[in-house]
């Protein structure tokens, strides 16, 4: 439930904030000291409701686990965090409007929050404009890089690319059904995908199928059959799903319902987790795989801790976890320390204080935030089992640094991004020597308009 108080806009509360802490610090009055015993507000910008609820909820409820360990630990900088939460109800206009509440009416000093690109889309022109912070958690396909959102999920090379390889390599795969939601991040990474398959593998264009459902959609039959006939012509082929939200538990049940099993057509998924699969008779489904960062399933005393405290905090013995939460643990630990570091919560010195911080993951190693607003983080295939779990079946030698720009797209491949300074820049143009500035609004209205 969201609590409106001061009504100041954010970049002048930031500047009062300082005046007054610069009184306190030279004897001013008992008024500025109160000011900074006021808690630090975090934003939470998940959809509860809609289509993208079944994946978003428990980001929600991992972000406030989050908020109360770090109270229980006294807080940050001798303050207490509180969480205001909002919903977007998986409607992705509303997506900006709740930011905007967030920032202007609530003045947080951070949003954690966001599944889909579209969505993300929605809210960057509000942040930039805002001067908000937003730690994006989940996998998507690259091709951005802002100044003010942390991308904790997984880049293309996080996650398609290495699954492309493991199938290409491991499984001896020839031919590639490429099926997903129709928004940006499926669109986009299906397009990395294509031109990786042809460049790097030299896969016909006979050998790829394409195709785009809409969120929710609940009638595969059709198009399951269709990917059966593609795999029974004497290739070996696969599914790469990018298919979001509720639309996986008919998908997955359709495949289970004309007896696809991954031993004829394996199915590699970029946003089926453990808790996508409490929905599903996961029975029919083993072996089927995933690409991720993390699974539940990892052996490490950091993990097993992790799982405990999820399981207190939502009182359910059969609670699962999975990758988008472990973004938000690595987000928001990289966010508090951050924060130490710079010692306020000013968004300007977060920013500065905040590339290069390095924090444990839940794997056994650490990720690091790089200069392009990306982590560095391990890729993982996991096998479905019967008991709705995966087991780890290959993973890097040592983790990715993720790339914001695709080497495969030709309107990317000169492109970096490093927020240091002096460059300051997200798309800077290595063959033109010029940083090629922002269009978030476009983005925004491209990613709206599909």
């Amino acid at each position: 439930m969201t609590t409106f108080l001061r009504k100041t806009h954010p970049k002048t509360s930031r500047v009062f904030s300082t005046a007054l802490l610069t009184a306190a610090v030279m004897g001013g009055s008992t008024h500025a000291i109160a000011q900074d015993d006021d808690p630090i507000k975090v934003g939470i910008l998940h959809s509860l409701s809609g289509t993208m609820a079944i994946s978003e909820t428990v980001l929600k409820d991992t972000v406030e686990m989050l908020i109360e360990q770090q109270n229980e630990a006294g807080g940050l900088l001798g303050r207490d965090i509180e969480a205001v939460v909002v919903d977007p109800a998986s409607d992705w206009p509303l997506f900006a409007e709740r930011a905007r509440e967030l920032l202007e009416q609530e003045e947080v000093d951070v949003i954690f929050g966001n599944w889909t690109s579209v969505s993300r889309k929605s809210v960057l022109p509000v942040v930039e404009e805002l001067n908000g912070l937003l730690f994006y958690p989940v996998q998507y396909e690259g091709e951005e890089s802002s100044e003010n959102v942390f991308y904790t999920g997984a880049a293309p090379n996080q996650q398609a690319i290495p699954a492309v390889n493991y199938l290409h390599d491991q499984v001896g795969v020839e031919r590639w059904v490429l099926a997903g939601t129709d928004y940006v991040y499926p669109r986009t990474t299906n397009r990395i995908l294509e031109a990786y398959l042809k460049e790097e593998f030299g896969v016909a264009d006979e050998d790829i199928m394409v195709n785009y459902t809409p969120f929710g959609h609940s009638d595969w039959q059709n198009i399951v059959s269709e990917i059966g006939r593609f795999g029974s012509e004497g290739k070996k082929t696969a599914v790469v799903s990018t298919v979001n939200g509720d639309a996986n538990v008919p998908f997955y049940r359709e495949l289970g319902n004309q007896g696809i099993d991954a031993a004829d057509i394996p199915v590699v998924a970029f946003s089926v987790g453990e808790q996508e699969l409490t929905g599903i008779d996961t029975g029919p489904l083993v072996g089927h795989l995933a690409a991720w960062n993390y699974f539940m399933s990892v052996d490490t005393d950091a993990n097993y801790d992790f799982i405990d405290a999820w399981l207190e905090h939502t009182g359910e013995d059969d609670a699962v976890t999975n990758d988008p939460m472990e973004a938000h643990y690595i987000g928001f630990n990289m966010w508090v320390e951050a924060v130490q570091k710079a010692g306020t919560t000013d968004v300007d010195a977060v920013k500065d204080a905040i590339i290069g911080v390095t924090v444990p993951n839940l794997s056994g190693g650490s990720a690091a935030m790089m200069p392009n607003h990306h982590i560095t983080k391990p890729v993982m295939i996991g096998e479905i089992q019967d008991n709705g779990q995966f087991a780890v079946v290959w993973e890097t030698p040592s983790t990715v640094a993720g790339d914001a720009w695709s080497d495969y797209l030709p309107g990317s491949r000169d492109l970096i991004s490093d927020w240091r300074k002096p460059m300051e820049c997200g798309n800077y143009n290595v063959a033109e020597n010029r940083c090629m500035g922002s269009d978030a609004e476009e983005q925004a209205e491209e990613a709206l308009a599909e």
